[in-house]
Formats: structure tokens, sequence, C-alpha cells
């Protein structure tokens, strides 16, 4: 069994978070600059299996495609072209920015630490995967 990838894509970073090989739990991988999001994939996965990849859908509150979906949309485009055996998922990705933010400020770290957009963008993408696993249950 292979290893659930999601992705909080975002124009200057994105936030990875991975399961492990059972896929039962979601961690945080990493968060990467954008541009350098398919050679680390590529070695990532030189590394390790990986049997899908999931992937946040910008929505506004009425269900319709967000300004970043466009990016998003080529994001998922650079992912099918690089690695065509691995299949997409789309998940609605409203208010895991909110949610990863009051996740971390209870987390009891530190301000300068609390405010990282890194640490936003990783754990946003492990509520994405969490919420795609108890989708999957």
């Amino acid at each position: 069994m292979g290893r659930i990838m999601a992705f909080d894509y975002g124009t200057k970073r994105i936030g990875i978070a991975v399961t492990d090989s059972l896929q039962i739990i979601a961690t945080g991988l990493c968060t990467i600059a954008t541009p350098q999001a398919i050679p680390f994939l590529k070695n990532y996965i030189a590394q390790e299996t990986v049997e899908q990849f999931v992937v946040g859908e910008p929505k506004q509150l009425d269900n319709s495609p967000s300004q970043s979906a466009t990016y998003v949309a080529q994001f998922k485009a650079l992912l099918s072209k690089h690695f065509p055996h691995i299949p997409i998922v789309n998940i609605d990705e409203r208010f895991t920015s909110k949610i990863a933010s009051a996740a971390i400020a209870q987390s009891g770290m530190g301000k300068i630490k609390r405010q990282s957009k890194a640490l936003i963008d990783q754990t946003s993408a492990v509520i994405l995967l969490q919420d795609y696993m108890a989708m999957l249950k």
C-alpha cells in the first residue's frame, strides 16, 4: 500500500502532508517554494510509493471557484503531466487555513512560530488529508 499525499497549493508556497504507508495517520511533510514542487516530488516519489494525490480545491462560500482556482488547475495539470500514474482527487479547502491557524494557536507554540505561513500551509495540508481520509471511511 502506498502513501496518500495532500497539497495546500499557493502561488508562493505549497504545504504538503502524507499518510504513513498503511494510510492510517496523516502528518505534515514540509512546505516548499512552489517552483520547486515538481523536482521535490520526483525525488520523493523515487524513494517512497505514493498512490494518490489530494489537492485542495479553492471555493467561495457559494461553492463557486475562487480566484486561485486557475492556479490550482495549472498545478494539477503539472502533476498529471509528470506523474500520470498517480490519480488526483480534489477536496474542498474552504476554511482550512483558519482551522490550521486556530490549531496552531492552541498548541502553545511561541508567537513567532505561530505566525509562520509555512507552518500554516503545512498544517492546512494535514487537515485536507485528514478530511479526505475521513471521507474514505
